[in-house]
């Protein structure tokens, strides 16, 4: 089970920074950003097969989803200098709150 909690974290990872690349691609005009997320992209994909070898794929896409978006949330705000108003701040805290339910509580991580 740890080894499919460290494949989902390399997914992840790989996501984010194919995700962040993304937003430097204008529109895949730009060779090496437009690279970086399609190779990041393709390894986020076969990293994140993996788990989903013994784990419930609607549990997986929670977790890998939930965690994206708070990870690319805090690069936006951090790098980009993007703002985060009450709302967005309130709505990351109910997905961080449902990622950690899951994991914490869920009897169907097992499968």
């Amino acid at each position: 089970m740890l080894w499919n909690y460290i494949y989902l974290l390399v997914a992840i990872m790989f996501e984010v920074v194919a995700t962040t690349a993304l937003k430097e691609t204008q529109g895949f005009t730009r060779l090496m950003p437009s690279l970086v997320s399609v190779a990041g992209y393709a390894f986020a994909f076969y990293f994140l097969s993996l788990p989903l070898r013994s784990m419930p794929v609607g549990v997986v896409y929670a977790i890998w989803c939930g965690a994206g978006i708070i990870l690319i949330t805090a690069i936006g705000w951090l790098w980009f200098r993007q703002a985060l108003d009450a709302p967005a701040l309130i709505g990351m805290g109910l997905i961080m709150a449902g990622v950690m339910v899951i994991n914490l509580f869920s009897k169907t991580l097992v499968h």
